[in-house]
């Protein structure tokens, strides 16, 4: 079931509020048991099959984590966070990295070995990153509710359940807890519906609008493609990957406000940050979190010296791109972004030592372009099917397969065409109209990332997320902040029709994948 869908919108989410109000009414447990209970609906709806293995590692979980809870940072609770990590990580390796790992080892030692065919359980890393994250904060003695329905629905909550954000215990146990959660309020609603409604309108009417310009350029055995052509499709999947993602955390978070749980901030304008290192605190930010606190402190993080530090954010950033999917272009992609970030690192440890400095916002500009120049070629490897296609994609975008322009568009350059053609770009027979609408649409997302505030700055007055994660990042103009008035409600109600209007063929989230 898909957030945008009309089964989700006009049956799944009315009965679900519906129950949750009435039956809250009668006490915390009852309302968060029916919850709980329509959260593992939600998820059977993919594949009910799978139900019994996410039961199955929740109450493995519980145990494992209880027991952790009452020996906190003992020598009996490390060995048993650390059986009870092997086990998810086990479980994980199998579903996610067996065949992978069985189709590598043929290609490197000419084995025959079959591959397992394994169906890979929706929303699998989401919940095993969480409930990891459960056990490490008993063992360091964070973990204080210890019962078991509001521990089914920290897990199975399904605003979050299927593609993040990964979710810490203490920030969810004390808002299922709250008598006030359990009773609708007209603010949760007006709130909530109007950044669902942004979210939505990201998701189906500019991310699946830009789907079908960025598709063709990522065809396996396609044809080489010209430099035009070859970024056309670089920068569609962009900005398509930004507005399906940056969309379904809107959605996520506003669905979790209409129950009066905020949840904590996942995407925050990525693309407007002027280095690497600040892109990561605005992409997937939970699970950034998640790997910084689980992964790149417990290697030693920057305590040992620069090597280490830099040999640690390359170990965290490889495992970070397997995280996302079985295959060696995710490890390219996760080793592409690990080497941005030790660069990174060594040029502002340069930058120290030089008394000179350019102009803030010359550098600033600089920063944001060469930082989103970075990004889009490693995008290409993250889009991908194969290696194969990934690199003569890349190819092209560096000119190898030279540049071309559509006869309709260079005969309506004038003057400038004798100046273009000087630079070795050429005429090519058709595709004017597809070439127009593919970088019209890349223009247009690129003025609304670049240009327009966020939804948590719209919203920023209101606390949309989390505290701690949800601020917002610059005040916006008081015309652009959203406010409980009539004029902003009949916006969003126009916003709302026209993403409900274009959900004949919903598509799922880009992350739904992971």
């Amino acid at each position: 079931m898909l957030f945008n869908s009309y089964s989700f919108l006009l049956a799944y989410l009315p009965v679900t509020l519906l129950g949750f109000f009435t039956l809250g009414r009668f006490g915390k447990g009852v309302g968060a048991t029916w919850l709980a209970a329509c959260s593992l609906f939600f998820y059977a709806w993919w594949d009910y099959t799978y139900l019994a293995l996410l039961l199955g590692s929740i109450c493995a979980n519980y145990l494992a984590g209880s027991y952790i809870a009452r020996r906190p940072g003992s020598a009996e609770g490390r060995r048993m966070l650390g059986l009870a990590v092997a086990a998810n990580l086990a479980l994980l390796g199998y579903y996610k990295y067996a065949d992978f790992f069985l189709g590598s080892a043929n290609a490197l030692l000419g084995t025959d070995w079959s591959l397992l065919g394994i169906i890979l359980p929706i929303g699998i890393s989401f919940f095993t990153f969480t409930q990891i994250a459960f056990l490490a904060d008993a063992y360091a003695g964070k973990v204080t509710e210890y019962r078991f329905i509001y521990y089914v629905l920290f897990v199975t909550y399904f605003p979050h359940l299927i593609a993040g954000p990964v979710l810490h215990h203490k920030e969810m146990m004390p808002q299922f807890d709250e008598d006030r959660n359990y009773r609708p309020v007209a603010a949760n609603f007006a709130i909530g519906l109007t950044i669902f409604a942004i979210g939505l309108a990201k998701k189906v009417l500019i991310a699946d609008s830009l789907a079908g310009y960025a598709a063709p350029a990522f065809a396996p055995q396609g044809d080489n493609p010209s430099l035009f052509l070859a970024w056309g499709g670089a920068l569609a999947y962009t900005f398509q990957l930004y507005f399906d993602f940056s969309g379904y955390s809107d959605m996520a978070i506003g669905l979790s406000r209409l129950f009066g749980v905020r949840l904590p901030l996942n995407f925050n304008s990525p693309y407007k940050a002027h280095n690497i290192t600040e892109f990561w605190r605005r992409w997937h930010m939970t699970l950034s979190r998640f790997l910084r606190d689980y992964l790149y402190i417990p290697l030693g993080g920057n305590r040992h010296g620069p090597f280490r530090r830099h040999a640690n954010l390359l170990t965290t950033m490889v495992l970070g791109g397997l995280w996302h999917g079985a295959g060696w272009n995710f490890v390219i992609w996760g080793a592409l972004h690990g080497s941005f970030l030790v660069i990174n690192h060594a040029w502002q440890d340069v930058c120290r030592r030089i008394p000179a400095k350019l102009p803030a916002s010359l550098g600033r500009v600089i920063g944001v372009s060469l930082t989103f120049l970075c990004v889009v070629v490693a995008w290409v490897y993250f889009r991908a099917p194969d290696l194969a296609t990934a690199n003569r994609l890349v190819a092209g975008m560096a000119g190898q397969f030279g540049a071309t322009l559509p006869e309709p568009i260079m005969s309506r350059l004038g003057p400038l065409k004798a100046a273009i053609e000087l630079l070795g770009i050429s005429a090519s027979l058709g595709g004017g109209a597809a070439f127009v609408e593919t970088w019209a649409w890349i223009a247009a997302g690129a003025l609304i990332a670049f240009c327009t505030p966020n939804t948590q700055e719209i919203m920023g007055r209101f606390e949309p997320a989390l505290p701690e994660h949800g601020r917002a990042t610059h005040a916006v103009a008081p015309r652009l902040a959203w406010q409980p008035r009539r004029r902003q409600a009949l916006a969003i109600g126009l916003l709302l029709s026209l993403g409900v209007l274009a959900l004949s063929r919903p598509t799922e989230f880009l992350y739904f994948q992971f």
